[in-house]
């Protein structure tokens, strides 16, 4: 059974790519659907790259970048507490 799958334009014209390039290098046509069950099965073998490749990515601040950031902070001299916090948040 054949499910159809939305896709935008530009990865639609990617998949197209594949598709001619697999032709040329190995004289096969292949369907998009083959490629994508192709995908879908080497996807599933590593499946944590994969789900990574959907977490936000954060890379670790350098020295100079955490000053960088830190340039024009003032101390008021008071320390602000959770409870000075939430007073000025929730009232």
């Amino acid at each position: 059974m054949a499910t159809s799958v939305k896709m935008d334009e530009d990865t639609k014209s990617r998949l197209e790519r594949l598709q001619a390039e697999i032709r040329l290098q190995t004289g096969e046509r292949v369907t998009q659907q083959a490629i994508l069950a192709r995908l879908v099965e080497r996807a599933f073998e590593s499946k944590a790259d994969l789900v990574d490749s959907f977490r936000e990515e954060r890379v670790p601040l350098d020295d100079e970048e955490r000053a960088r950031f830190h340039e024009g902070t003032v101390s008021s001299g008071k320390t602000t507490t959770e409870a000075d916090v939430d007073d000025v948040l929730y009232g």
